[in-house]
């Protein structure tokens, strides 16, 4: 690390399930700024699970999705003379979630057809039942580091 790491802002949570998790998730779906637009989105996302998982509340559903998203492993670019080795390392906690959110609202925007409430509701629900692109996205992503776990002496 060449300079002083950016100090972490403390995240609001979100006001109806006072989660900050479900904040994260709320701050990744704005666009341009429109945080009543994305709260719109989540919080109607999560009334349509509670409608289509009656067993389960839809705050559990979306736990238990960030936890099946989550990657353990991951690839990172490294240059030793010349060649451009993928060396697998850990992923931390933080990076985790972040990269888990990520992918269930890039998944759930990609979906055509359909609008993005009912989009994320199905990639959360397909997520907690641990099927999905944002799951396949994090197998792939394991099964990078698997295939390069040769080059794991050169981690730094």
């Amino acid at each position: 690390m060449r300079r002083r790491g950016s100090e972490k802002r403390e995240l609001t949570p979100d006001v109806k399930y006072n989660s900050e998790l479900v904040g994260r998730l709320i701050n990744t779906i704005m666009r341009s700024g429109k945080k009543s637009v994305a709260q719109r989105i989540v919080y109607g996302a999560f009334n349509l699970i509670k409608a289509k998982k009656k067993d389960m509340e839809p705050l559990e559903v979306f736990l238990q999705a960030l936890e099946n998203v989550k990657p353990k492993l991951e690839v990172k670019s490294r240059r030793v003379g010349g060649a451009t080795y993928q060396v697998p390392v850990e992923v931390s906690n933080e990076r985790q979630v972040a990269l888990a959110i990520r992918w269930i609202s890039t998944y759930a925007g990609s979906k055509k057809g359909r609008g993005m409430m009912e989009s994320l509701a199905d990639e959360l629900l397909e997520a907690c039942d641990n099927n999905g692109s944002s799951v396949k996205k994090k197998e792939d992503t394991h099964k990078m580091a698997q295939a390069n776990k040769a080059f794991a002496h050169y981690r730094w």
